[in-house]
């Protein structure tokens, strides 16, 4: 089966701005896009990638032909993902070299194994692993919990699928049960942001946070400062649940090193920790139910 890449481009056009359809399927094209939007120039690519400015050029332009090795090379350099990696060996007529393995398929059982070991380890405070988009894979019961807490089982938040991103903006998430809603919200804007910088090729990441940002209070976040006060050293959340407990939560996230999978390579461990004692006896008292 035929593979093809197109991305959205903006372009202003006076005080207008046009979205363009820029297909990736040709080498020399999507080459000159990842340059581009790494923003490098011919010259410095051409510097890192240790080659010279003319070869990068014939490869732009068509009049060269990339090996195998160099379209992996030039890939680390322009430091994309694995699936974008892919699709640039793809574009070169040559086929994918990191494998693209589904959550559930056999040869991830030592993997579901290890991160099952963690989510489990770290009971009875909330830990949940997701994908690029925010998507929820799998979990520990306390993350189960914690977002029952919070969300009810019929709010449209959680359809299609438990997304975290959604979860924050969505009306129907945590918003209205969060008492730090726009800075917790700002923060985990950026983040997405972040994240679609580094994939910009990614469509779906790119649907979801055009979805996320058409929600009410949303957009204007992207202005939101995020600065810390003197007394403040991580940032935090701060929910009331439907049970009337009052949490005050840390969150950090993990990657898996060195991934050569590309649903390794998009994988996220997220974990909570309590920051106060109230919260900690409430996350213990859960562990009862």
């Amino acid at each position: 089966m035929a593979m093809t890449s197109q991305v959205m481009a903006t372009r202003p056009m006076g005080r207008q701005t046009v979205r363009m359809k820029i297909s990736l399927d040709d080498f020399g094209s999507a080459l000159r896009w990842w340059r581009t939007t790494r923003r490098f120039s011919q010259l410095q690519l051409a510097n890192e990638a240790e080659v010279s400015s003319r070869h990068i050029s014939f490869l732009e332009t068509g009049k060269a032909r990339p090996s195998r090795e160099m379209v992996v090379h030039l890939g680390i350099v322009l430091e994309l993902p694995l699936r974008d990696r892919n699709a640039l060996l793809y574009s070169a007529g040559f086929a994918p070299l990191y494998p693209h393995s589904d959550f559930d398929a056999p040869e991830m059982n030592e993997v579901r194994t290890v991160l099952n070991a963690i989510l489990n380890a770290h009971a009875p405070y909330p830990a949940i692993v997701v994908d690029r988009r925010g998507d929820i894979v799998d979990s520990n019961t306390a993350g189960i919990m914690m977002i029952g807490a919070v969300v009810a089982v019929d709010s449209p938040a959680l359809a299609p699928v438990p997304n975290i991103n959604r979860l924050t903006f969505h009306p129907g998430g945590i918003r209205n049960r969060t008492r730090n809603w726009e800075d917790v919200a700002a923060n985990v804007l950026q983040r997405l942001e972040r994240e679609h910088s580094f994939r910009p090729a990614d469509g779906l990441l790119s649907e979801l946070l055009e979805e996320v940002l058409g929600y009410p209070d949303v957009a204007s976040l992207q202005r939101h400062p995020s600065l810390p006060t003197g007394g403040d050293l991580v940032a935090t959340l701060h929910v009331e649940t439907f049970g009337g407990d009052e949490l005050e939560l840390m969150n950090t996230i993990g990657t898996i090193g060195a991934p050569y999978d590309v649903t390794l390579d998009e994988l996220r461990l997220e974990t909570f920790f309590p920051m106060n004692k109230t919260t900690t006896a409430a996350l213990a008292a859960w562990a009862t139910q």
